[in-house]
């Protein structure tokens, strides 16, 4: 008999779509009356007739989903085709190449700088599977200068996904998110700003100290079994870094990356809620996606790419990130179903039920727990934002949470979940690549985990008070 296998996010969603259908028949159709910016009525609910859904939802309704949500769907498209183009520059890679190679000798300093810089990949653009390419260049430089192999993979996989957990405007998390939850990308930035700056400081000192014990006593190492295998397979420093520098049309690539991310940055942040007198572009996803697929061309004709190079790219980067497209499709099926057999609003008046006298803190604390075993169910955070958000967010309006808190309550369990979650290629990958046994990335992440468990309920419950 073989190894049980945990199901794929689609799988685990059309599961949810069978179960769904059939609770249309035994669970009472009801209604709210709503306010015309979308809010329910807290206490208008009643019965309708029952609309149980036939089986045949269980296909449809994906695609009705697909449907509803094209404009999230192409903005991920044209994120991942962007990301194509710019792959094919190889501005990244020389980047953290450079860095790299610059800091030869105080190697100490890369810790904290490339863990800054996989984080800022992660809170802007949800770096994750991209990290896998920086594996090969990364490990050889702080096995040679002294570490080991669980820091290098520290370095990249807590880097990047202490950015994810802290995202500002990563839109395969924050952004699809706060779309179903109807807020702006921008509203709960400050919050998610300031958290992202405490988590990665305490993830960053965790990491250097855990380092420094090493490079003091390679013998402390989680790895020191295997210290000769790393040496074969990596080989040197100056092996690593020999193609190192970075070229002009390169660091033309980079600044353009990074203007595009700071345009879409401005561009969702409502600075006249905030009081600051600056002009308010209020783009939402089909600007964004045009920002991005206006990008990707300047970018290929910037950096002086054949134009069939530039299509490849664009088409390779949109493809794979079609799987996202898809779980969303699959994900709002769920919720096409829930709506077509009026039985999500009869969830929203029991959890309204449930919830009466619930203070603010109670509802935000519950909701931060219901997300960590969900997150491992559901390890899609696209798919799992856009399968609860659009019930979590009328739920905290009835508790009188801010619907910006929610999605930071979501956001933070996942980026908890998905730093250690088996189902995770990224988490597998990276060990595989740095040869760092599961039951060892435990044993030294679990009292991390556990701190940024704690500091970002602390935040969340503070933010409730306010």
């Amino acid at each position: 008999m073989g190894k049980f296998k945990m199901p794929t996010a689609f799988t685990i969603l059309f599961a949810i779509l069978v179960v769904m259908t059939l609770l249309t028949w035994v669970v009472p159709s009801g209604v709210y009356d709503y306010q015309e910016n979308g809010e329910p009525v807290a206490g208008s609910y009643h019965l309708v007739d029952n609309e149980a859904q036939p089986i045949t939802s269980v296909v449809l309704a994906p695609l009705e989903g697909l449907y509803e949500a094209i404009d999230i769907a192409a903005f991920i498209l044209m994120v991942g085709g962007f990301l194509g183009v710019m792959a094919k520059t190889g501005a990244l890679d020389a980047g953290i190449a450079n860095i790299i190679r610059l800091l030869a000798g105080r190697e100490k300093l890369l810790i904290p700088i490339l863990m800054c810089a996989f984080a800022l990949g992660g809170t802007t653009f949800g770096m994750a599977e991209e990290t896998i390419a920086f594996y090969p260049l990364v490990l050889p430089i702080i096995i040679a200068a002294g570490y080991d192999s669980v820091t290098a993979v520290s370095v990249i996989m807590l880097g990047a996904g202490v950015g994810v957990l802290g995202s500002t405007v990563n839109p395969f998390a924050t952004g699809i998110a706060a779309g179903f939850a109807g807020v702006s990308l921008g509203e709960g930035i400050g919050l998610r700003v300031i958290m992202l700056l405490a988590l990665l400081g305490v993830t960053i000192w965790f990491v250097m100290s855990y380092a420094q014990r090493v490079k003091a006593n390679p013998s402390k190492s989680l790895v020191a079994d295997r210290k000769g295998e790393f040496t074969k397979r990596f080989g040197t420093l100056q092996q690593g870094t020999q193609q190192a520098r970075i070229t002009g049309l390169q660091k033309t690539a980079l600044i353009l990356f990074a203007l595009t991310f700071l345009v879409m940055i401005y561009s969702v942040i409502p600075f006249a809620d905030m009081g600051l007198p600056l002009p308010v572009l209020g783009w939402w996803f089909p600007e964004l996606s045009a920002l991005f697929l206006f990008s990707s061309i300047l970018l290929g004709l910037c950096c002086r790419l054949a134009e069939r190079d530039i299509v490849e790219g664009f088409v390779g980067g949109a493809s794979e990130l079609l799987g996202v497209a898809f779980i969303i499709g699959v994900s709002r099926g769920i919720t096409v179903i829930m709506n077509n057999g009026k039985i999500t609003d009869t969830i929203l008046h029991w959890g309204e039920t449930a919830l009466t006298g619930v203070g603010s803190v109670t509802f935000l604390s519950l909701v931060y727990l219901i997300y960590l075993p969900l997150s491992f169910l559901i390890p899609s955070t696209s798919g799992l934002a856009t399968l609860s958000m659009p019930i979590m967010a009328p739920l905290a309006d009835f508790a009188g949470v801010g619907r910006e808190l929610v999605i930071t309550a979501f956001q933070s369990a996942c980026g908890i979940i998905n730093l250690i979650t088996p189902t995770s290629a990224v988490v597998m990958g990276g060990l595989a690549i740095g040869r760092v046994p599961y039951d060892r990335w435990l044993k030294f992440s679990w009292k991390l985990l556990l701190l940024i468990f704690v500091l970002a309920f602390l935040f969340l419950m503070a933010a409730a008070l306010i």
